[in-house]
């Protein structure tokens, strides 16, 4: 039997503009447990009002209770941290699973400028308590 871990795959990720559903940025290859990918995305992102996030995920195995954590990390230390619930996963899917996540007011962005190669988004991917996958993404804004 394969475990949850083993069977389970992030086949995409998309950025988009919550509102017009503009996609500001997609990686669109598989994501290897613990690998680091760089994204070039637009400082308009920090613009948005709020920002909807897409990943497509397969899983061979259920996943009873699918949920992931998502740390933003600037120069080493937490600053925001997100809670998404998915719940039930049937076993030999493939799912596409969106998050909306609104923008702080514009008085309290930080600049794209301070920002850039300066933050890490990392998300944890897990079925209950069991940590199952674990992407990281280092934000450059152009």
């Amino acid at each position: 039997m394969v475990s949850v871990a083993e069977g389970f795959s992030i086949n995409w990720i998309k950025m988009k503009d919550a509102e017009s559903g503009k996609v500001i940025w997609e990686h669109n290859q598989e994501w290897d447990l613990n690998s680091e990918v760089e994204a070039h995305v637009p400082k308009s992102i920090l613009q948005c009002r709020a920002v909807s996030r897409e990943i497509n995920f397969s899983s061979k195995e259920k996943i009873e209770n699918f949920r992931l954590l998502q740390k933003v990390v600037l120069h080493g230390e937490t600053i925001e941290e997100w809670h998404f619930d998915f719940g039930f996963v049937i076993p030999g899917s493939t799912n596409t699973w969106e998050q909306v996540i609104d923008a702080a007011a514009p008085d309290e962005m930080i600049p794209a400028e301070y920002l850039s190669g300066n933050v890490l988004i990392e998300t944890y991917f897990f079925d209950g308590e069991e940590l199952i996958h674990r992407t990281r993404v280092k934000l450059f804004y152009v």
